[in-house]
């Protein structure tokens, strides 16, 4: 007969070395202790579905009002804004309808209206005037051309808008508190407009973190039309002449001098595409170089 001690560890389902699935010990493992604590243990098992259950209902008490602020927040329409003051009474903002129907009713209907292709929808939709780019627009170079149009000089920047567009719309709704506007959103303009056209260096546009431009964003026309008439260090404008302000300064649209008839000639003759005016502009751009994976 075996040995006693090989016998019992036999009995565990072991081996005599004690390599059995309790372990080198040959005792019942940690999460068999545990499990055997919890099978036995009525009130741990209570404790335990307690703690689960405060759990889920602390997350679902929390989760419900913001489900719903959220969802007052994404059904409010697009165009209109409401906000919140300190003291629990809200203000609604109209301005961009306000804007866009000033385009409807006081310009003509063949007018072309320059402005960030974040708006393009709005402004074709509700203000019935033609816009340069939406968000349909997938011409990246386009796109750039957009962007050098805005964070260039106002003269530099003239010399192709004459062509292309009749008005400028900007979003400029710091002026009524809120930060994200076309100024906050011009470095970006700035980077897309630089990866087509060398000379736009965006690096040197930015806005810094004390609210002081940088020498480029400064001379750039969506600084200049941002602020002009509100901030007195803007020198006035040479090009283009302020037509419209909204009721709480979140919109300003502007006409463009001397537009060029020649080219918007052109452009109701021959649809789309560029005037023979730009071409030499054209051709100091690059193919843009997709990034993969960004």
């Amino acid at each position: 007969p075996p040995p006693p001690a090989a016998a019992a560890a036999a009995g565990r389902g072991g081996s005599p070395d004690g390599d059995g699935e309790h372990g080198e010990s040959g005792g019942p493992s940690l999460w068999d202790e545990v499990e055997g604590l919890y099978t036995e243990s009525a009130s741990l098992r209570r404790s335990v579905g307690m703690a689960l259950l405060s759990v889920v209902g602390f997350g679902a008490i929390r989760f419900v009002p913001h489900s719903f602020s959220i969802a007052r927040r994404i059904s409010e329409p697009h165009i209109m804004v409401r906000a919140r003051h300190h003291n629990g009474t809200y203000s609604v903002y109209d301005d961009f309808r306000e804007a866009y129907w000033w385009l409807r009713d006081e310009t003509p209907r063949d007018s072309r209206v320059m402005a960030w292709w974040d708006y393009g929808y709005q402004i074709s939709g509700v203000a019935n005037r033609t816009t340069l780019a939406d968000g349909n627009t997938w011409n990246h170079e386009h796109i750039a051309l957009l962007g050098k149009c805005l964070v260039s000089s106002e003269e530099a920047s003239h010399a192709i808008t004459r062509h292309l567009a009749d008005y400028v719309l900007l979003w400029t709704t710091r002026h009524n508190g809120m930060a994200a506007d076309d100024l906050a959103k011009s470095p970006h303009m700035a980077r897309i407009a630089g990866s087509v056209y060398p000379d736009i260096n965006a690096q040197a546009f930015y806005l810094g973190k004390d609210g002081t431009p940088s020498k480029m964003m400064e001379e750039s026309l969506l600084y200049r039309l941002h602020g002009w008439g509100l901030d007195e260090k803007i020198a006035p404008l040479q090009h283009f002449e302020e037509v419209y302000t909204t009721s709480h300064k979140m919109v300003r649209i502007y006409k463009v001098r001397d537009v060029s008839a020649e080219s918007k000639a052109w452009r109701q003759q021959h649809g789309p595409g560029y005037p023979p005016a730009l071409e030499e502009v054209l051709k100091t751009s690059k193919a843009f170089q997709q990034i993969h994976g960004l």
